[in-house]
Parts: structure tokens; sequence; C-alpha cells
């Protein structure tokens, strides 16, 4: 009887001991940015910027919309499940309690950009340096769950993404012609503002204690959708928009490198978002899409006029689809992408990828 005793009390000490090993693993995920990363701050915000209804949502578990610009899951679900956490949670959900303090959270707002003035039609969004803000907020908040140790460490060790740059052209730059921007800037000119500026925004993002910050680069602009809806005669991505994410995206990496360099750490990690992108919008039978230049849900030519509602075309399969609406990926494209970022070349992930990021933060 002594001998069984002791053998339970060693399972329960090795299941014990197991829980422990998980729970120092578990690593917080902290996400910032614009529509392709939002999970639902803007459906507790007065704003035209809200995937909250049919058929947003219409393949997530739920099957109900829940503020992601998608059919189902997003980019960060997609990395949380890789990385074996759960969801992190808006920062505005009331849900954002206690030990879900500890996930993380998702701190993203659709229509943001780099610049203040990006967004400005979508009236009450989070600005990048209102997300800010909240991170600060969501630090103290974990001080008085935790304390204030603990949580510069779970800060420290979290992983980080930030998603920003797109709306800064389709909805700032070349939202109208002649838009204030381009009258007062010249494309050069303007990509070297908006990485003056990202700069800035980075910084902050390390003075406030993050140490993985995966930074996206915008995507082939010119070949979603509303763009060909607006801009192509043929079926071809507009050159104009693509050379401005070229810009941008050169301009972006030669930043990660300098800050970086001036850290004396690889803090900041690129991830190359426009050739993940093109990769399959570029050959969409290989990837197993019918098309890459139709949305799924939308109207109008590349159903790419206007919003997906519910009176919206909408295809049968959305994982025959590259694109869910006019401006963003289905989330059988985002898994495509999110396995580019777990395991894609230094072509794809500079200077390394995730998996590899994983490793190494798990032996220190």
């Amino acid at each position: 009887m002594d001998r069984f005793l002791v053998s339970w009390l060693n399972v329960g000490l090795v299941i014990t001991l197991s829980f422990i090993s998980t729970q120092s693993e578990a690593r917080a995920f902290l996400v910032f940015g614009d529509s392709l990363v939002d999970s639902g701050n803007n459906d507790y915000l007065i704003t035209t910027a809200r995937a909250d209804s049919y058929p947003y949502g219409i393949d997530y578990p739920t099957h109900r919309p829940t503020g992601r610009f998608s059919n189902g899951l997003n980019i960060p679900d997609i990395i949380s499940e890789q990385i074996g956490s759960e969801p992190t949670l808006p920062y505005l959900s009331p849900h954002l309690l206690g030990e879900r303090l500890l996930v993380g959270a998702n701190f993203a707002s659709a229509g943001v950009g780099i610049l203040n003035d990006t967004g400005f039609q979508f009236l009450n969004i989070i600005r990048i340096f209102k997300q800010l803000e909240f991170f600060q907020q969501y630090q103290q908040r974990l001080t008085a769950h935790i304390g204030a140790e603990q949580t510069q460490r779970l800060v420290n060790e979290a992983l980080v993404l930030i998603t920003l740059g797109g709306n800064d052209f389709v909805n700032n730059y070349y939202l109208v012609p002649f838009s204030a921007r381009s009258r007062q800037f010249s494309l050069p000119d303007y990509v070297v503002y908006l990485i003056s500026e990202y700069r800035k925004i980075l910084q902050r993002l390390y003075d406030l204690g993050a140490r993985r910050v995966l930074v996206t680069s915008t995507g082939p602009m010119g070949c979603v959708p509303a763009e060909l809806a607006m801009r192509s005669t043929n079926g071809e991505c507009s050159a104009e928009l693509n050379r401005a994410a070229a810009l941008f995206n050169a301009q972006l990496l030669e930043l990660i490198n300098q800050l970086n360099s001036e850290i004396g750490s690889e803090v900041f990690v690129f991830a190359n978002a426009f050739d993940m992108h093109t990769d399959y919008i570029s050959d969409p039978q290989a990837y197993g899409f019918v098309t890459s230049k139709v949305a799924c849900c939308g109207q109008g030519p590349y159903n790419g006029i206007g919003l997906c509602t519910a009176l919206s075309n909408l295809c049968p399969n959305r994982d025959l689809y590259a694109f869910w609406d006019a401006f963003h990926p289905s989330e059988r494209a985002n898994r495509i992408v999110v396995q580019s970022i777990m395991t894609g070349s230094t072509e794809y992930m500079h200077p390394m990828n995730l998996s590899t990021i994983m490793a190494l933060d798990s032996r220190v």
C-alpha cells in the first residue's frame, strides 16, 4: 500500500513539474497594427472600419463575426496556434482580465497607419501611438496582477508582431487623386518620411520593453481586388502601388538592420510579406487556389468594390480563394503566410524565421 502511495505521489510530482515547465515556457504574444492583424478592437469603437456582421467569421469556429477581417482566423491567430498559445484577446475586450493577461493582448485597430492622418475617414480608430499607450496600461494591469519584476520579464520575453504601412498608401497617399500627402511629397520622399516616423514607433516599442519584434513589410498592394477594380484594365497588378511597396520595404529592411546594429542585438525581425503574398498571387493554382484576382466576398469587378456584406457575392468554398474581401487574404492564404514566417528562408525572414527564434529563446 505504501509503495502504491509513493508511486502515485511520484506521478503527481512529475505532472506538477511538467505543468510548471509548460507554464514557464509559455510566451506572451503582443500584436500591434492594422486590419490585417486586428482581432476585434474596432468592434468596441464607433467607426466604419468594422468586421462585425455576416459573412465575416463564416469559417471561424463559432461561425460568427469576431471583428477579424477574415472568413476565419487571421495571422495572429495562426501564429498563436503554431507556438502553442491561446489566441490573444483584443485589448478592449472586457474578457481580458486576470490570467488571460498572461497570454498577451492584441492592440491592433483596422484603418490605422504609421501616420496619424492615415485612416481619418474611419473616424474613431486606435492610432499607433494610442496602441502603445494601451501597451503601457497593459503593463500596469499586469503589474497589479503579478508584480513589477514578473511583468518586466513577461514583456521582455514576449513575442511581438507589428503590421503597418499599407494604409499609409491605399488609405492616404493614393486614397484620392491629388491627395494632400501626394501634393506634399513625391513618392520617394513620402517613403523616406514614413520610415523616419516608423523608426520612432519601433524605438518606442523597444523602450517599453519589447525584445523580439516581428515587423512585417507591406504586401503587393497593387494586386488586391480593390486596386484591380479601380486601376486594372486587364487583371494586371497596379505597377505604381507595387513600386511604392518595393520602395517602402527596401527602406524598412534597412531601418531594421540599423536599429539592431544600434541596440547590439537582433530585436527586430523583418518579415518579407511582399514575397510571401506574391508567391501565391502570381501562381494561385500551385497553392490550390482557383483565383488570386477575384475576392470571395464583394461586388463589382473582381468583387473589389465596396464592403463585404450579407448582400455581396459570396463564394461557396473560401479555401479556393486567395482573397476573402477586397483587401484581406482568406484564412487559407493567411496560413501560407504564417508557414513562411515559421520556417521561411532568409529571403522571407531576416535575420531568422520564427521557428529559429523559438528554439534560440528556449535555450536562454
